[in-house]
């Protein structure tokens, strides 16, 4: 029985580069950094979060990239999260609106276009 995901792989350009947008501006926690036989293994998660994200080079061996995945993560603050990245620089892609189903939602991007869907959850 699957309880929940592990971590999902964000491609990126430069790790040290992603570190400083996800540790240091989004405030999530490096969880994992080590370099074995050549390849640096690095994850980052927000405070508390069980599933974690592998930063991984675009030229990384042996290591696909699914395209059309979309990666959600869940806010209790949606406009007080969208305040924030605006004024640290984040590309947010529109104010947050009401989806079709009740919660409230937007998009922003990291420095190397992968794309977040942020979400309140209806009360």
């Amino acid at each position: 029985m699957i309880t929940h995901a592990h971590s999902v792989t964000i491609n990126v350009r430069s790790l040290d580069e992603a570190v400083s947008f996800y540790v240091d501006v989004l405030g999530w926690e490096k969880r994992q950094d080590s370099d074995e036989a050549g390849m640096r293994w690095l994850t980052v998660a927000p405070p508390g979060a069980e599933t974690a994200f592998a930063l991984s080079l675009n030229d990384t061996p042996n290591v696909s990239f699914a395209m059309g995945c979309g990666i959600s993560l869940i806010t209790d603050d949606i406009d007080g999260d969208v305040a924030l990245f605006e004024r640290k620089g984040v590309r947010v892609k529109s104010a947050p609106e009401t989806m079709p189903w009740g919660d409230r939602a937007t998009w922003f991007s990291d420095p190397f276009g992968n794309e977040f869907f942020l979400v309140q959850l209806a009360s």
